[in-house]
Parts: structure tokens; C-alpha cells; sequence
């Protein structure tokens, strides 16, 4: 059977069982939370909890601070589903495997994407933790999950000039005055991992021009303005990047990070979602 075929008939069973439990609920914004980013998930109204392992072609994320469950209701009044949690190249999966819980939320007819993560940070003026709007990213993963036969409903050469939405990012930086949130922006480079990078990668990457370096996010992007949807980033500087601060690194670190910062993210993308339901 042809990959194009195979990765369609998997979006359709996963999207096909999502879309009956949901019964007529459509969501307008998805939402992807990254690692110890998943607090936002109690802010949902009256919400369907649906785990990745009752979805076909779904499975449990191995990594710590990703429960791995849809989470479906209303946000602010606008109708939303939150990944809360992804997979990882790192884990072993196929970039097409990264992206199905995205292209499913692209099918239930979400048009919007707003994706999170928990970042390394590589700009010396951003002290983590805090909060950095994605302006562009830089893919160094080495690979692209566009790769292969075209799926259903999908570009073949989208246009990343810009990736990152201008007007939701305006109504970013205006919340978050308005909030009294901090709120740097810059770009955002994405690697394989899982190891973190070594003190001459951190070097690298700013000389090429990165803000923040992390594992994840830029499959998401690439796939949803494929979809032609309007994508929002936001990353959480939890930590300086190896060899910027004393000490070694530990995911343990990156979810405290993480979660000291998680409120603030929450104020931000509530603000928001008030200004895109009027």
C-alpha cells in the first residue's frame, strides 16, 4: 500500500474516533503544551479527556511531563483542543508519527495552532525562566516530516517566510503588556536530541543566529502551514544553554523550569483566546 494512502487511512481512523466522541463539538484553536507545560489543560470548560492510547495509531509518550491525552472543550469561550503532551523524534518515532496528533486536529477542522515547548536558552539577555514568542525557527533535526508522498489536504512546498503568523504574534506582545507578562522574542532552533548540546553546538547555534535551542515544535509548524493553518509559538526559556552557566543540565531542571513559568503562559494564551472568540 502506498505511504501516502497508509498515512491518510491513519488520519482519518484517528480523527474518525476522536470526531465520535466529541459528537458535533469542532475546535477552532489546537494547542500543543510542552514539557511541564500542561497546567493549562485545568483551564478547559467542561472538558473531554481522550488518552493517545485509545486513539488508533496513537501511543503513550515516554517522555517525563507529557501526560499524552487530548484534551477537548471551550477556552476563554473558543472551542479548542490541547495536545497535552507530543511525541519525540528522540523516541524513536517517524517524523509522520510526530505530526498525526496535529493533523488530526487539523481534520476535526482546528485552523489555528498555538505550540509550546520548554526551551535552552542561547540569548544571554533572556534569563530563564521566561517566556519567548517565536518569530522564526531554524531546522537542524535533519529531517522534514513533508517528506515522502503528499497527504490529502496538504502543500507540497508551503511558504515558511512566515511561519509564525504576524497578527497573532501582535496580539501576543499586546497581551502580554496589557498582562504584565514578560515576553522576549526571538528564534527558536530545533535538534534531534535527547542528549543536550554540547557547549560548542551552544556556540554554534548563536552564531547562526538562534534565541533558544529545544527538541521539538518545528515538525508541528512545518506540518500545519502545509495545512494552511496560522501557527503561534511559544517557547519557555527554562534553563541557559550548556556552557552559558555553571553546572550540568537535567530534564528534572527543565521541568521546574517549566513549571515556574507555566502561569504566566497560561495568562497569555487566555488573554488571547478571549480577543480571537469576540
Amino acid at each position: 500500500m502506498p505511504a501516502t494512502v497508509t498515512e491518510g487511512l491513519q488520519i482519518d481512523l484517528a480523527a474518525g474516533h476522536v470526531r465520535r466522541v466529541l459528537g458535533g463539538l469542532t475546535p477552532r484553536v489546537a494547542l500543543v503544551l510542552g514539557s511541564g507545560l500542561g497546567s493549562l489543560a485545568a483551564s478547559v470548560v467542561a472538558p473531554l479527556r481522550i488518552p493517545y492510547r485509545d486513539v488508533p495509531g496513537l501511543t503513550a509518550p515516554t517522555t517525563p511531563g507529557h501526560e499524552g491525552e487530548f484534551v477537548v472543550g471551550q477556552l476563554e469561550r473558543v472551542p479548542v483542543i490541547l495536545q497535552n503532551g507530543r511525541f519525540h523524534l528522540y523516541e524513536g518515532h517517524d517524523p509522520a508519527m510526530v505530526v498525526l496528533p496535529l493533523r488530526l486536529c487539523a481534520e476535526l477542522g482546528a485552523s489555528i495552532l498555538v505550540v509550546t515547548n520548554a526551551a535552552g536558552g542561547l540569548n544571554p539577555r533572556f534569563t530563564p525562566p521566561s517566556l519567548m514568542l517565536i518569530a522564526d525557527h531554524i531546522n537542524y533535526m535533519w529531517c522534514n516530516p513533508l517528506s515522502g508522498p503528499v497527504v490529502q489536504g496538504e502543500h507540497r512546498w508551503p511558504d515558511m517566510n512566515r511561519a509564525f503568523d504576524l497578527e497573532l504574534r501582535q496580539l501576543a506582545r499586546r497581551v502580554a503588556r496589557d498582562r504584565g507578562v514578560e515576553l522576549n522574542e526571538g528564534v527558536y532552533a530545533a535538534v534531534l536530541g535527547p542528549s543536550y548540546e554540547t557547549p560548542a553546538e551552544v556556540r554554534m547555534l548563536q552564531r547562526i543566529g538562534a534565541d533558544a535551542v529545544g527538541m521539538s515544535t518545528v515538525p508541528e509548524v512545518i506540518t500545519a502551514r502545509a495545512r494552511g493553518m496560522r501557527v503561534l509559538g511559544i517557547a519557555a526559556i527554562t534553563n541557559a544553554a550548556a556552557g552559558l552557566e555553571n553546572g550540568g543540565l537535567t530534564h528534572k531542571e527543565v521541568l521546574e523550569g517549566a513549571n515556574r513559568v507555566a502561569r504566566q503562559l497560561e495568562h497569555l494564551i487566555c488573554g488571547m483566546m478571549r480577543t480571537i472568540a469576540v
